[in-house]
């Protein structure tokens, strides 16, 4: 029988005492499921019921949107609602997965198993976040220093000597006179080239942020060269991660991809993993999806048409992830030892080209001088 959770209207409670509570109190993250998770899985392993088990964890956290969401789930478990239709009223937080496979747990008598289960999740997806982010703050931060660098040298430096390099004029090198027209221009316009630049750089945050934007930047990172490949693993990761998890747990192949279409943040493989949606209803099976995608890698399409035959689809789906995990991790260390001195590489020419720039005509003062 197909797994519903039945989502009622939420009920006045304490989150929503003001229309500006959601700005005065801290957003939850990602941290606060996973610490709900492995502190109501632990207590449920101990015996102890889910209201008490809720209650104590209210007494230990100091987080105020924390406290107030565990007093509104104390309040409807109360009333009678079931855990996963309490946690449906706070989907900013808890999602169509998790609450997908905790009603699937309450029915099947292994809660606390299942919301272990979601804490490794979601420390598994901050641990890769928090690598991705890693991988990229080094060469963004030789990036901005570069900038740096380059705006002092013109600005500062470069003025100084306009009425050393005024004899020479015609014999400068081409950079000079580039980086001297430069200078000036920067010099005495500087505030509508700062303006400009706010002006684009919010045109551009604006645009990112539209329907139009996501879309164009979702279809760019599946489609450019050298990054295609790793978005790709991370997508499969994210989504074979919560499928296999989900199918593993009872919750039905079409409910587990409506869920999967809000773990993965790509417009274009939401999109794909709708249409893998309409074939299963369609009856033609989830492999079938994935073979006319030619983009899906050979070995996801090969071992999801074994694991759909011989009836071990949440194995075969929990071993892709791993495998791609694997190699998503080993791509990261390797864009970053190769993005480390590619970036270090243009900031040595950057500062040699204005460094040179300054040099090359103080030697033609001395042979002048001379």
């Amino acid at each position: 029988m197909p797994l519903t959770v039945k989502k009622s209207k939420p009920a006045a409670t304490t989150m929503r005492s003001s229309p500006f509570s959601g700005l005065l109190q801290p957003r939850l993250k990602a941290a606060d499921r996973l610490f709900f998770s492995e502190q109501l899985s632990l207590l449920l392993e101990t015996g102890t019921s889910i209201l008490a088990a809720l209650q104590t964890i209210r007494q230990q956290t100091r987080h105020p949107a924390m406290h107030s969401l565990l007093t509104d789930l104390e309040q409807r478990i109360a009333d009678g609602q079931p855990l996963s239709q309490a946690l449906s009223h706070h989907p900013r937080l808890f999602n169509t997965t998790y609450v997908n496979l905790v009603a699937a747990a309450e029915g099947g008598g292994f809660l606390n198993k299942v919301l272990r289960h979601l804490a490794e999740l979601d420390e598994r997806r901050e641990q890769l976040r928090q690598q991705l982010k890693g991988a990229a703050s080094y060469p963004v931060f030789l990036a901005l220093f570069s900038v740096a660098v380059m705006l002092f040298v013109l600005v500062v430096v470069f003025p100084k000597f306009d009425t050393m390099f005024e004899s020479i004029r015609d014999q400068l090198p081409w950079t000079t006179n580039v980086l001297m027209s430069a200078s000036d221009i920067m010099r005495r316009h500087w505030p509508w080239l700062g303006l400009a630049t706010a002006l684009l750089a919010l045109g551009g945050y604006a645009w990112a942020g539209s329907e139009a934007g996501r879309q164009r930047l979702d279809r760019w990172r599946l489609t450019l060269p050298g990054l295609r490949s790793m978005y790709i693993r991370l997508y499969l990761t994210e989504s074979l991660r919560v499928l296999g998890l989900s199918l593993s747990h009872g919750v039905p192949l079409v409910a587990a991809l409506d869920a999967t279409r809000d773990v993965v943040g790509n417009r274009q493989f939401q999109q794909f993993i709708g249409q893998l949606q309409q074939n299963v209803t369609e009856g033609k099976g989830l492999s079938y999806g994935f073979e006319k995608a030619g983009w899906i890698p050979s070995l996801v399409r090969q071992m999801l048409r074994t694991g759909e035959e011989t009836g071990n689809l949440p194995r075969v789906m929990l071993r892709l992830t791993e495998h791609y995990e694997r190699e998503l991790r080993k791509s990261l260390n390797t864009l970053t030892r190769l993005a480390e001195p590619l970036m270090l590489l243009v900031m040595g020419l950057v500062v040699g080209v204005l460094v040179s720039s300054l040099i090359l005509p103080i030697f033609k003062l001395s042979r002048v001088a001379h």
